[in-house]
């Protein structure tokens, strides 16, 4: 009897330990990947197709994208490379040539696809259709219509579907919907950019219909150009693309870029990437799927390929292209216009108004003669480093060929234009010169400036004309400052790059400290403190720190309290 039950126990036992290792096999093998494709994508390339050759320098160029790329395709067939636009605006190179180095590279990793950016329409429209062609892939839009006629662009397809290792990916554009405040008024009249979400999921229910003679997709991606960010420390990510990736169902992964921002990460379900900026990293949607095209994964990386650049190998026949251009183009991109004695710095999204700025704004307003000169964030795209100045570096430094404007524009209006550019959420902080500004930065975007004086600090009179010189991107509404009440406008026609070189050529610069900007201090209350006492410390009355602060009692302060210490 001892025996049998013994006997039962092992047959018992044998039985549990088949079906638990049975079962959980036939279902391994039915989800176990049978497609691995990497999506590899590369943003906001901007015409960087040389590589930094300085030890600070991030830029591998094109010769090592396109060897870095290749590698990439040799060791999985079934990648495909996509763009996520502004890929030709920004190098001397690029510019004097219209984006040509650019497309070569673009054709030589065998680019598919890439996203319309807003600086893609920095030498019009017509130059789209030219690069798709040369270039050898499609520029995917579904949301970039012709005011006229209510009809897509015909320069952009609204999706692609491509068929890789027998997986069908559905391909959406989208471009960013802020785009005609983005460039130049001019060079995108009589387009209309209409909401992403809106379109994607069109297009995305299209696809999944099944009415895309290409047939049904196993996978949909979004190609764009929306924005994105994300904090180091909790991952979150933000932006344009998250509100996308939270706007429509149906969608698998998102393409961003704008930002020049280094994400990857999941919301709602969905995997956004976008890979820095100037080619200094490389983004990856890894798509796995079962036997059955069944999707099991999109898994979002970057690759931070700047910091390996010196092992990557460049392709032979992208260098030979390069080294073409720069033997063609060398008299004017190595040509010294001028020296600085340090580096003009330039960190437009921590910095109000940078030292590279307040020169440039400078510049503009003596050699038009006016009281005070302004300049966009974005308009300014590097720092100009110690030493030799040439004319390669002042394309980098301003790549756009934006010219001056001269206006009067009352006070309340002039105030505005400067608090625009302050701490500003959605764009590039501004520089300027010829004013004096204090501002709260604890206040509310619009609502930051506590004085605001001539250099002479004459008080700025509201109702009273100032006259002032911007570039035309700006006052064509370009990243939406509002000019519209300006009088005696003058395009001057003159390109700022010049002008710049102009200055350059007049002597050795030296940066200095900004003084233009200065933000309230705040002071945080310690034990026996008097606010009084504070208040002798910084030249103020302690009446005007308690109206300041909304203190009901300027008697009663507490260790730990901050103050905002309302300097003038």
């Amino acid at each position: 009897m001892k025996r049998t039950k013994q006997l039962n126990l092992i047959i018992a036992t044998m039985m549990v330990f088949t079906l638990f290792f049975a079962i959980p096999a036939i279902s391994l093998a039915d989800s176990a990947p049978a497609h691995t494709i990497d999506i590899v994508e590369f943003n906001d390339f901007h015409g960087n197709v040389a590589e930094d050759v300085n030890s600070w320098g991030k830029n591998i160029g094109m010769a090592k994208m396109v060897g870095e790329i290749n590698d990439l395709k040799a060791k999985n067939p079934n990648t495909v490379v996509i763009s996520g636009g502004d890929n030709y605006q920004g190098t001397a190179i690029s510019n004097l040539t219209y984006g040509k180095p650019v497309n070569e590279m673009m054709k030589a990793v065998g680019t598919t696809a890439s996203a319309v950016g807003n600086h893609e329409f920095d030498w019009g429209q017509d130059y789209l259709s030219k690069w798709s062609k040369e270039g050898n892939f499609d520029y995917l839009a579904s949301n970039i219509y012709v005011t006229s006629t209510g009809k897509p662009v015909e320069w952009a397809k609204p999706y692609k579907i491509i068929e890789v290792d027998g997986v069908k990916i559905g391909l959406i554009g989208l471009a960013h919907p802020d785009t005609l405040t983005l460039t130049k008024a001019e060079n995108v009249t009589g387009l209309e950019f209409r909401d992403p979400v809106k379109a994607a999921q069109e297009w995305i229910d299209f696809l999944k219909a099944g009415k895309a003679a290409e047939g049904t997709p196993d996978v949909i991606i979004a190609v764009t150009h929306l924005d994105s960010a994300q904090n180091y420390d909790t991952k979150e990510i933000t932006g344009s693309a998250v509100t996308l990736a939270n706007g429509v169902t149906g969608l698998d992964g998102i393409i961003s870029a704008h930002s020049h921002k280094t994400v990857y990460g999941k919301v709602n379900g969905v995997a956004i990437v976008q890979a820095y900026k100037y080619g200094r990293a490389l983004g990856h949607l890894t798509i796995t799927l079962d036997a059955n095209n069944k999707l099991l994964n999109v898994e979002p990386t970057v690759d931070a390929v700047y910091k390996v650049k010196n092992d990557i190998i460049p392709d032979p026949s992208t260098e030979k292209v390069l080294a073409t251009y720069e033997e063609n183009f060398a008299p004017i991109l190595k040509e010294v216009v001028g020296k600085t004695t340090a580096t003009f710095t330039n960190n437009r999204k921590d910095d109000n108004v940078t030292p590279l700025g307040q020169w440039v704004c400078e510049v503009m307003a003596n050699k038009v003669g006016v009281q005070v000169g302004i300049q966009n964030g974005g308009g300014l795209r590097r720092d100009m480093y110690a030493g030799d100045i040439t004319m390669g570096d002042m394309y980098e430094i301003m790549p756009f060929d934006n010219a001056l404007v001269t206006m009067d524009l009352p006070g309340k209006d002039l105030r505005a234009a400067i608090e625009h550019g302050i701490s500003n959420p959605d764009v590039s902080n501004g520089s300027f010169s010829g004013l004096l500004v204090t501002y709260d930065p604890a206040k509310e975007f619009g609502q930051r400036i506590v004085s605001i004086k001539l250099a002479d600090g004459t008080p700025l009179d509201d109702n009273k004309n100032y006259s002032v010189v911007v570039n035309d991107f700006m006052f064509g509404g370009g990243d939406k400052y509002d000019f519209s009440n300006a009088t005696n406008v003058v395009n001057t026609y003159v390109p700022i790059r010049d002008v710049l070189v102009e200055a350059a050529k007049k002597g050795t610069l030296t940066p200095k400290a900004v003084t233009e900007i200065k933000a309230l201090p705040t002071y945080t209350v310690v034990s026996n403190d008097m606010l009084w006492k504070i208040a002798k410390k910084y030249g103020v009355t302690y009446k005007a720190i308690g109206e300041y602060n909304g203190l009901k009692n300027v008697n009663y302060i507490i260790p730990g309290q901050q103050l905002v210490i309302p300097v003038q």
